[in-house]
């Protein structure tokens, strides 16, 4: 058997869209070319229908500039990034748009309206993000969360990235996904405060707290991932190195282990934030062409789940 195909993981969500229809979807702020191509890209893979959102000119001028057609998209003119991100939420909120895109603008900037406690987009669940990385030497898709939103998530906000990372994993068709809530070690210690939550968090799913999934830890990286590692270190788990899904201490280490992953081991990693009322797609612009369709893949399949996340 030879390797697998290059991008196998993301190709392979396109295609599970086939036949689902295109998303409406508010582009905040395409105003530079890389950000509006990924949009036309999943618009030509007939995953979204594009409405784009922020200053009239200088998306026609982005557009001039990379030769791209975009005389058959919506454009919501607005004077600038910050009322692009208030109009792009406003449009799904009025029932107009079933998705958020982020374009060239700061994450902060389009997050700020998205969680506005009364013009926003928040449910009952704490907002987070997941990376899906397809690892050439991992032999199953990983969720990594999170490593974009919460930059140290208390007990509570650790509950609801595990269950948002969950409803994801079965939404991507992994049934019971395993859950490592990962630590620099696997013994709980009280000199390390992200074991005793990785301990609560899994007493919280013995007790019905969490739901739909396999969760363990604290584990180290190694054994979490790693099967050989797990045994040389006498892990009896269900868990233990074959994990679908990574929960990080804090947004700190995720940054730098998603990163890690993609400029070392040369990982594809698509990005979605989770527990709004609707996906909403973070894009970064070292991001690739199929990683930013795979992005907007995961989130049509999380738009025509039945199970939503936003629940």
């Amino acid at each position: 058997m030879g390797p697998p195909a290059a991008h196998a993981l993301f190709h392979s969500l396109v295609e599970r869209c086939k036949g689902l229809p295109a998303a409406l979807t508010a582009v905040v702020h395409p105003c530079d070319a890389l950000s509006l191509q990924g949009a036309v890209d999943a618009a030509r893979q007939g995953l979204i229908v594009p409405i784009l959102v922020g200053p009239e000119a200088k998306i026609r001028a982005a557009a001039e500039a990379a030769r791209l057609d975009i005389s058959a998209f919506r454009l919501e003119a607005t004077p600038h990034s910050h009322a692009a991100a208030a109009r792009g939420v406003a449009l799904v909120r009025a029932g107009e748009a079933a998705m958020l895109m982020k374009g060239d603008l700061h994450t902060d900037e389009l997050m700020h309206e998205v969680v506005a406690t009364d013009t926003g987009l928040r449910t009952a669940r704490r907002i987070s993000h997941a990376f899906l990385m397809d690892v050439k030497d991992y032999p199953r898709a990983l969720i990594i969360t999170d490593a974009a939103i919460n930059v140290l998530p208390s007990l509570e906000d650790k509950r609801d990235i595990v269950q948002n990372a969950i409803d994801l994993a079965i939404v991507l068709g992994i049934a019971s996904p395993r859950v490592a809530i990962l630590s620099a070690v696997e013994t709980v210690t009280p000199k390390l405060p992200s074991t005793i939550d990785a301990a609560a968090l899994c007493k919280m799913a013995d007790r019905g707290q969490i739901t739909g999934g396999l969760v363990d830890g604290p584990l180290a990286f190694d054994n979490a991932i790693s099967p050989e590692a797990a045994r040389e270190k006498g892990i009896v788990s269900q868990v233990a190195g074959r994990a679908d899904i990574l929960v990080v201490p804090d947004l700190e280490s995720g940054n730098m282990l998603v990163k890690q992953l993609t400029f070392l081991a040369g990982a594809d990693a698509a990005g979605v934030v989770l527990g709004a009322r609707v996906p909403v797609i973070l894009t970064s612009r070292a991001d690739n062409a199929i990683e930013r369709v795979g992005s907007c893949a995961i989130g049509v399949l999380l738009a025509h789940s039945r199970q939503p996340i936003a629940a």
